[in-house]
């Protein structure tokens, strides 16, 4: 499926460097571009406390330095949640003419994340990361539990959005 851009979710920033997780979705979404299935890569997240750099920022300086030219990358680097990630790179994506995205996250996160841009109205497609930093049962089943809690409460809410 090709689209006119990937929204890759942000993740963790460890001393201006991507952590393993967003390293991975940033790696896939270079893959995506490269490969020619993606024309532009949309990167979000905003700063974590004290840090320097927005993830969003972090994660471009990354694909600037794997080949991405600096054209084909927009950030956002407001979100602080999933939610905002995908809100806010949609406005920014329709104010470019980019009208289909692909999302990329780790395999456990896209449920979520799908529903959301389903919600939002996105045309979007799933694109989960083909590697995880979550190997093993003791990473991924916390992992798992934390989003089928953020899931199941993004569910409940939603009548009160």
């Amino acid at each position: 499926m090709k689209t006119d851009a990937a929204i890759v979710l942000g993740a963790a920033v460890w001393g201006g460097q991507p952590s393993p997780v967003f390293q991975e979705r940033i790696n896939h979404g270079i893959r995506l571009y490269t490969n020619g299935y993606t024309q532009k890569l949309i990167f979000t997240g905003g700063k974590e406390g004290t840090h320097q750099f927005a993830e969003s920022e972090v994660a471009r300086l990354y694909a600037l330095e794997h080949g991405v030219r600096d054209e084909d990358i927009l950030i956002e680097t407001e979100s602080r949640i999933t939610e905002e990630n995908l809100k806010n790179a949609y406005k920014l994506g329709i104010g470019k003419g980019l009208h289909t995205f692909l999302i990329v996250s780790d395999p456990l996160h896209m449920k979520r994340a799908m529903t959301i841009a389903e919600d939002l109205g996105i045309e979007a497609y799933p694109s989960p990361t083909q590697s995880t930093a979550y190997r093993s049962w003791e990473t991924k089943l916390p992992f798992f539990l934390r989003e089928l809690f953020y899931y199941l409460l993004y569910l409940l809410s939603s009548p009160f959005r």
